[in-house]
């Protein structure tokens, strides 16, 4: 009996940690920011002359920043660091395509 009590109690237990993990700004917080990389990778698609440098670097800077910061809190937050890899992969992209647009072409043109 105290077998299925303590396997029923971890059971309760358990789904109760992924409840609170859902309502959580841990869960909700990565998963509204996801708006930034996608944006970014849908943007890979358009003509680099609508690129800003500025903020491709700004963008970059701060998906490595806080890549770091969800690597470091504690417990650490996966989907955070996933998300801001994913755009810091996508910033980067689009910064060679900025320079190769803006630096690349004109030196193949002389």
């Amino acid at each position: 009996m105290s077998i299925r009590r303590t396997m029923a109690s971890t059971a309760n237990t358990a789904s109760k940690e992924w409840r609170d993990y859902f309502m959580s700004t841990h869960f909700w917080g990565p998963v509204a920011n996801w708006g930034i990389p996608v944006a970014a990778l849908a943007d890979t698609q358009k003509s680099p002359k609508f690129i800003s440098g500025k903020m491709t670097l700004a963008l970059t800077l701060y998906s490595c920043i806080f890549m770091r910061f969800a690597y470091k809190v504690q417990p650490r937050n996966w989907l955070l660091f996933a998300c801001h890899a994913t755009n810091a992969t996508a910033q980067t992209i689009q910064g060679i395509r900025f320079l190769h647009y803006n630096y690349g072409a004109k030196e193949q043109e002389a």
